[in-house]
């Protein structure tokens, strides 16, 4: 069964990285976790039972509330959440985008280009004073939904 644990937004993966320690020292019975981009302040935890992931997440860092959200969850119900999707067939021109690294970090873009066998994107920065190309990888964008 899948569980989902509430978490504080933007401490996902470390309190996955605690977990996964615990889970050793205790030789608990928690098979799989998973972070999923799109799901800030939840992690995902596929485990036996309740009492156990309830074992996992007791005294540990970040975790919020009761910890559970709602009991176990099929996997079919997190279909859309885990379905892959193609970066590229994504990004087109004219989007605005956030740089997630790299000099530019925290920037706001909008794309003017697109490479699809590169797998590049070319932005210009919103905010700059001169309106300059950059060229960076598409995994370093996050596209700003409006």
């Amino acid at each position: 069964m899948i569980y989902t644990i509430r978490t504080t937004v933007g401490q996902e993966s470390l309190v996955v990285d605690i977990l996964s320690h615990k889970i050793r020292k205790e030789e608990l019975n928690i098979y799989s976790m998973a972070v999923i981009p799109g799901l800030k302040g939840y992690v995902l935890l596929e485990a036996d039972n309740e009492i156990t992931v309830r074992r996992g997440i007791t005294n540990t860092s970040h975790i919020k509330g009761r910890g559970i959200v709602g009991g176990a969850v099929n996997v079919d119900e997190l279909s859309t959440l885990l379905e892959a999707k193609p970066l590229m067939k994504s990004i087109k021109e004219g989007m605005k985008v956030e740089l997630i690294s790299g000099p530019f970090k925290g920037e706001k873009a909008k794309v003017i280009r697109v490479n699809d066998t590169k797998e590049e994107v070319t932005v210009e920065l919103l905010e700059a004073a001169v309106k300059i190309p950059v060229t960076i990888n598409a995994e370093h964008i996050r596209i700003i939904k409006e």
